[in-house]
């Protein structure tokens, strides 16, 4: 597990924000991840919510010099591994279950569990996990409940995700148990739309400073 772990930090150290994209239209995510790379977000996590979302992880993995593809909203093994043949280099899930536990410990890519309370994460460490999404962060407790986690559960990294913007994003990113937050502020549907790619780059120039 250990050095699933040191390949899931690798990625997830690469910047401050990870974007979560829901990429309706194939055609849009080469640009779009173009687009995020060149604003300094590498790693980018492509939501199974969508019917192109597996096909828009291979373009994206094929395609685009300098990314990390990976697949986020993973429900169960089947997913999993269609995810892992697309190309995904690291696999987010918004909770966890035994089946996809055993699906990662069958895959060499790294997955990072979703728990939203401190019995999610104490079943999670058992397991061997110490990086995890807390997931929705903000309706979950925000800020303050992961920084009331962070003595009672040292040892425990955690990448926040849901209702998290540029406005918010600094007290998670300010907390000793927080890597990198998740947030979709970075690619907005309209800029999306009108292939402002010049926007998101924009977008994300500006979360990759927040590391600062």
């Amino acid at each position: 597990m250990s050095e699933k772990t040191e390949k899931l930090l690798s990625v997830l150290k690469l910047q401050p924000v990870v974007p979560v994209l829901i990429i309706d239209d194939v055609a849009t995510a080469v640009p779009l991840a173009r687009a995020l790379v060149a604003g300094g977000l590498k790693a980018i996590e492509i939501t199974l919510r969508t019917t192109a979302a597996l096909e828009a992880i291979r373009a994206v993995a094929n395609e685009v010099e300098g990314a990390v593809a990976g697949a986020g909203t993973i429900l169960n093994a089947a997913q999993y591994q269609a995810a892992v043949e697309a190309g995904s280099q690291f696999i987010v899930s918004p909770g966890t279950t035994q089946e996809l536990i055993d699906a990662a410990n069958d895959s060499d890519i790294p997955l990072l569990p979703g728990a939203a309370t401190a019995s999610e994460v104490m079943g999670l460490r058992e397991e061997g996990y110490k990086v995890m999404k807390f997931f929705p962060a903000e309706q979950a407790g925000g800020a303050a409940y992961l920084k009331s986690l962070s003595s009672p559960l040292a040892g425990t990294l955690f990448c926040p995700t849901g209702g998290i913007s540029l406005s918010n994003a600094k007290d998670y990113l300010s907390l000793p148990n927080v890597v990198c937050v998740g947030g979709s502020w970075v690619a907005p549907k309209e800029l999306v739309a009108r292939g402002d790619w010049a926007g998101i780059t924009k977008l994300a120039a500006e979360a990759f400073a927040l590391r600062g």
